[in-house]
């Protein structure tokens, strides 16, 4: 085989990510931001530095490992290289997340809001400190030394431990000590301030009293991070008939994979830099110095201990998802049937669909409730809903994804939980993870079969819900609905080749549509529009044929959060495309697709990026939208972020990202959404304590008679 064509109007997926990432870190630079919120941006960008490191450079590793002469076709370059430009990229962007972070502490401290060394506590403070070591911390430690007698511990992935040298009679050595998980990661002190300091920072102070017997030296704290890319269905025992074993499997060994970067707190010497970098096979470039926590997970729950008036100040004005201006008090499914809803959170409410399989599980008409589940909260009304459903007689199927990335043992626990209920649960198919978000309820009228059909754009995640902005389409639409059974009818055979009239589906036609529909755009010329919006973009058919259409004259827009491997303004290339990135106080996740203009528009909704994985290993749904008044309104919403100055950026052909030149009036897209959702003019909301009431009134009798059976 010869070498991929490299494209002059594409880019490297791992570095357009960290631009990304880098956009989410200039969200933690705004002044404009109130100081708590900024702090969480901080946090924010160093959970996904850690995901990234997990799974991107993780499986760059592997691939270099494999095949270190495979060139990435967007950019050229080997796996190795590609590692190599990482590192180099993700060094300023330490330093710049440390600056950051010591800022906004600094803004911090008026506040009475302190994140403080033991040098900074005040004398009564220090005693409360080792008071508190000795007594809660000291008796659970499980300090360990290393020397030829005692082998390297497995240090696990993203805790702390805190290491020291050690000398003893001449002899020389290694002390570790785990911080516990059981313990918390921060001690507040007493007092009304907010004054806290970091655990490792109190153990690694009293490491004397650990090892006491010895002399301690050149005390710091680490942090190792460990390609955690397992594909179960390359494991020798993915034929195991129940495949929640494989998964318990594989996140047992994501436990144990190798190291792909190692976080200090103080620089190695140069025989600890020697000594980690044999024991974990890494290189210098692999280690990174943090002057800040390496985990910032306490910043979340912090804002809660603030007094009323100091989170008015430090924090966003608290906003609660409204009810939606489509729909009345009463039966959700009785407005469905009448007119299509659109649900846009976390402006409005996920509650109208939660309500509509509520009522689907007790209505008498109902046969059964279908759904494709890819990630739940810890706590999910849904699964209370559908198992409440089971138990009331109707057949219920949940395809649950046991594979989604780290909330595998969550959807192991909840497919459990659900088939003790009686729901029939399915795990997709072997190969392609299920990330589509659709439901399908089925009841009869009369001598009919008839359907409700529930596509979205996220996840059926209540807690996701207030902090992704995603869609939510219901609709009775009869053809839509068949379409949908028989997309769960060929999911329970593991058939990927289903033909459907209005859904497109991947891995088979949700690509070849959406190119056939910008075909029919390219063939407009200068009258043609193409407007996007997606989390990422990578797919090189949709790069060449986004291209094709820029040289044709058709104006392209694409709103895209994260990664995006296509550069605009490349003359004779992109020069009709824009890309447009937006970071605000919400995670931009729906994909919308519109092509076209006016009443002739054709608009979709669905599940899936434009990245490869997405369109060809994945099994996504998207949906028209055939209600005019709902396709305005989101055509409408497209318009409004494109017109966003505040917290829009634009790429240039190079890749970096710019902030659109502030003219005319301010517009902020996630703002404007939210005086929106509150200015509607909206109905009562009813009273759901009845409801609910009565809902859990009907589920104990079921659960009476199974008693009493």
């Amino acid at each position: 085989m010869g070498k991929p064509e490299i494209l002059d109007y594409t880019q490297n997926r791992e570095l357009s990510w960290l631009r990304f990432n880098q956009r989410v870190l200039e969200e933690a630079q705004d002044e404009g931001v109130p100081l708590m919120e900024r702090m969480k941006f901080v946090a924010i960008f160093t959970s996904n530095l850690d995901e990234f490191f997990m799974i991107r450079v993780g499986s760059l590793y592997d691939m270099a490992a494999v095949d270190n002469k495979k060139l990435d076709i967007r950019s050229g370059m080997t796996p190795e290289q590609q590692l190599d430009a990482i590192y180099r990229a993700v060094a300023p962007l330490y330093k710049e997340r440390d600056k950051t972070y010591t800022e906004i502490k600094k803004q911090l401290r008026p506040y009475g809001v302190c994140g403080l060394d033991f040098k900074d506590l005040e004398q009564q403070e220090k005693k409360y400190v080792k008071k508190y070591f000795r007594e809660q911390v000291l008796p659970v430690l499980s300090p360990q030394t290393v020397d030829t007698n005692h082998p390297f511990p497995h240090l696990l992935n993203k805790e702390i431990y805190v290491v020291a040298n050690l000398k003893l009679d001449g002899n020389t050595m290694i002390g570790i000590v785990p911080v516990p998980q059981y313990i918390s990661d921060i001690l507040y002190l007493p007092g009304y301030d907010i004054r806290y300091i970091r655990m490792e920072k109190v153990i690694m102070e009293y490491l004397e009293l650990v090892f006491d017997r010895y002399q301690v030296s050149d005390k710091n704290y680490i942090c190792v991070t460990r390609n955690a890319d397992v594909s179960p269905e390359d494991e020798a025992f993915a034929d195991n008939e129940d495949f929640r074993l494989v998964m318990k499997e594989t996140l047992h060994k994501r436990r144990r994979m190798a190291v792909v970067r190692l976080e200090t707190a103080v620089p190695l010497g140069k025989e600890m830099e020697k000594f980690f970098c044999g024991r974990f096979k890494i290189t210098p470039e692999c280690i990174f110095r943090t002057k800040m926590p390496m985990k910032l997970g306490f910043i979340f729950s912090m804002a809660d201990k603030l007094p009323e008036s100091m989170r008015r100040a430090l924090t966003n004005e608290p906003f609660t998802p409204q009810p939606s201006a489509s729909l009345s008090s009463g039966s959700v499914i009785e407005q469905v049937k009448k007119k299509d809803i659109l649900l846009s959170y976390p402006y409005e409410s996920m509650d109208p669909f939660l309500q509509l399989i509520r009522e689907a599980s007790t209505d008498p008409d109902v046969l059964t409730i279908k759904i494709t589940i890819y990630r739940l909260a810890k706590k999910a009304r849904l699964v209370e809903y559908l198992c409440a459903a089971a138990e009331n007689g109707k057949e219920v199927t949940v395809l649950i994804e046991l594979r989604a990335r780290f909330d595998e043992q969550n959807n192991i626990e909840w497919s459990e939980r659900m088939e003790e209920a009686g729901c029939r649960v399915i795990y997709g198919i072997e190969g392609y993870k299920v990330h589509s978000k659709i439901c399908l309820i089925t009841y009869r009228n009369k001598n009919e079969i008839r359907y409700i059909t529930q596509v979205g754009t996220g996840n059926y995640n209540e807690k996701t819900a207030k902090m992704y902005t995603d869609y939510s389409l219901m609709t009775s639409d009869q053809e839509i609905g068949e379409d949908a059974a028989v997309f769960f009818k060929n999911m329970s055979i593991g058939n990927l080749d289903g033909v459907y009239d209005h859904l497109i589906v991947s891995p088979t036609s949700l690509k070849q549509k959406v190119l056939c529909l910008m075909d029919e755009e390219i063939a407009k010329g200068e009258s043609g529009r193409i407007v996007m919006k997606m989390n990422s973009v990578t797919d090189m058919d949709f790069i060449r044929k986004t291209a094709e259409a820029c040289r044709a004259g058709v104006k392209v827009d694409l709103v895209v959060r994260g990664i995006c491997c296509i550069l605009p303004g490349i003359p004779g290339r992109t020069e009709n495309l824009r890309v447009t990135s937006i970071v605000g106080r919400y995670l931009e996740h729906p994909r919308v697709f519109v092509f076209g203009t006016g009443a002739d528009a054709k608009v979709y909704i669905g599940s899936a990026d434009m990245m490869t994985r997405n369109t060809e290993k994945r099994v996504e749904v998207a949906c028209p939208v055939y209600d005019e008044g709902i396709r305005r309104r989101l055509i409408h919403d497209l318009k409004v972020m494109l017109s966003d100055n505040v917290k829009a950026r634009q790429m240039d052909s190079k890749g970096a990202y710019r902030r659109k030149k502030q003219e005319g009036a301010l517009v902020n897209a996630q703002e404007t959404f939210m005086k929106e959702a509150l200015n509607a003019r909206r109905p009562a909301t009813p009273s759901h304590k009845s409801e609910k009431e009565t809902f859990l009134t009907r589920v104990l009798g079921v659960f009476q008679k199974k008693k009493h059976s």
